[in-house]
């Protein structure tokens, strides 16, 4: 390669293909990822047009309502993942130790950070009264959560976000599946100006 090229991401000879075959390919790249990849990745690797391939996610995840396993997208990205209607099975199956199961402290903290994301202890703190290092620390371990960069207030503290696990984890195919929220919950002692990248939702 001659000094100062470089390597372009760009769809090398996108194709147009047959939608089925196309969707089956997406589906096999999708099933050995090891982790959550975006519709541009699938083009690159297929040398398909990405319109190509978001028609192929969405056949996905249509047939994916009548299968074991759905389309989960989160952030862009997309990963297969098993339907939520079979997790008793699915746990039973894999022995799951109860262990692994999160205390109602860390479930709270978790409700916060997922429906007002990002957000800072702080923030967290003030909707329960409460300090929360604990939880956060256990929702980090367990992968549910992680550092979403730093907020713009005094002291810059840490910003919390829910992962492609956190998903996964409670068999959501994405956020717009989280219940709604009743009117005024966990809106009470929280300052929105203290979180400048919260939803405020």
């Amino acid at each position: 390669m001659e000094p100062g090229a470089h390597y372009s991401t760009s769809v090398p000879d996108a194709r147009p293909v047959d939608g089925k075959n196309l969707a089956a390919r997406v589906e096999a790249l999708l099933f050995v990822s090891p982790a959550p990849t975006t519709a541009a990745q699938l083009a690159l690797a297929l040398g398909a047009a990405i319109e190509d391939i978001e028609r192929a996610l969405e056949e996905l995840a249509a047939e994916g309502a009548r299968r074991g396993i759905r389309l989960q997208q989160h952030g862009g990205r997309f990963q297969l993942t098993t339907a939520p209607e079979f997790a008793a099975e699915v746990q039973a199956f894999l022995e799951l130790e109860a262990s692994a199961r999160l205390t109602r402290a860390a479930l709270e903290v978790l409700a916060i950070v997922a429906y007002h994301q990002p957000v800072t202890r702080p923030y967290v703190d003030s909707i329960r009264g409460v300090n929360s290092e604990s939880a956060l620390a256990t929702l980090l371990r367990y992968g549910l959560i992680e550092d979403a960069g730093r907020a713009d207030g005094p002291g810059r503290p840490i910003l919390y976000s829910t992962t492609p696990e956190f998903l996964r984890h409670f068999g959501l195919e994405g956020f717009h599946e989280l219940p709604p929220l009743p009117q005024g919950t966990m809106a009470s002692g929280a300052d929105s100006s203290e979180e400048p990248g919260a939803n405020g939702s």
